[in-house]
């Protein structure tokens, strides 16, 4: 087991603080743009942003490797899944930020970080399809989320709101764009790809946005801060941060730390938007998030043969 440093722990805290609060940013935005433009426009920024971020892992990871020159040679197979990968998931990305950025709408932003984040249970349900064995502690998970999300989201009428269901739908679409990543990283450079599907998603995005909206600039340049934070912060500085944080840090420690997304979206949509939850809303945030926590929680090691 990795040992968590005073840095790596920063880092992902820095990271699940930055992920939280993006949450406000993309609401504040569309006091200015529509979802389809303030995706299409943030996607561009994050793929440009870490173009140099390529350059500066590159030569982390050649100090840390001891490779000369700062780079590795990469070959045409490599290429190709970095390419096939970084279309595969800009196609997943394009349709979970927008439904995402469309629901919150109609929505909370602390709502929308909770139902986002429920993707961390909904992977090892959806690995059933791959053949993979799904412990107990994930279908209680299952219930535990699914009673959450009925106190957090269901009104009297017992159905979902519109903006929730939409937000539910991004939270399923994103567990696909991360078995999408889990299939390809291993077999390309995981930030090159992730460049690549920012590209993707902004360009997809491009056009639905000349269809339904009106894309001014003066709009655009109204929507800067939002905008560039979503885009910077959120797309780059933080991807990077994690990127980094993880080389040595303990894998389920780190999915715990960056699990505080949610929580800091609440507190992002409470001091900044003055969105207040209800004592009932509040109740299914944190049974929610014991769920998503003990999702993480390692399993049973797997007995081997010898």
């Amino acid at each position: 087991m990795k040992k968590m440093t005073g840095k790596n722990t920063l880092m992902l805290f820095l990271t699940a603080f930055i992920w939280g609060s993006a949450f406000v940013a993309q609401s504040v935005g569309m006091d200015y743009v529509g979802p389809f433009t303030f995706s299409c426009v943030r996607s561009f920024i994050g793929g440009i942003f870490l173009i140099p971020c390529i350059w500066f892992l590159d030569q982390w990871r050649a100090k840390n490797d001891g490779t000369e020159g700062g780079k590795k040679a990469v070959s045409k197979e490599e290429k190709k899944m970095e390419l096939l990968g970084g279309i595969c998931c800009g196609l997943a990305l394009c349709v979970a930020t927008n439904l995402q950025q469309i629901g919150m709408q109609y929505t909370t932003v602390g709502k929308a970080g909770f139902i986002t984040a429920l993707y961390i249970v909904l992977v090892p349900i959806f690995g059933i399809f791959l053949k993979k064995k799904v412990e107990a502690r994930i279908w209680v998970s299952v219930m535990i989320s699914v009673v959450g999300l009925y106190l957090l989201c269901i009104t009297d009428k017992l159905v979902l709101g519109k903006g929730d269901t939409l937000v539910l739908l991004c939270a399923v679409v994103f567990t696909i764009h991360i078995l999408v990543i889990d299939y390809f990283s291993p077999k390309a450079d995981g930030v090159r790809i992730a460049c690549i599907q920012f590209f993707i998603t902004g360009i997809l995005s491009a056009i639905p946005m000349f269809l339904f909206e009106t894309p001014r600039l003066s709009d655009i340049f109204a929507a800067a801060v939002p905008v560039l934070y979503a885009g910077v912060l959120s797309s780059g500085v933080a991807y990077t941060l994690q990127i980094v944080a993880q080389k040595d840090a303990d894998p389920t420690v780190a999915s715990l730390i960056l699990s505080l997304e949610s929580v800091f979206s609440v507190l992002g949509g409470w001091m900044i938007l003055g969105q207040k939850l209800s004592i009932r809303e509040i109740a299914g945030c944190i049974l929610m998030f014991s769920a998503i926590i003990l999702a993480q929680l390692p399993g049973k090691p797997e007995n081997k043969e010898a």
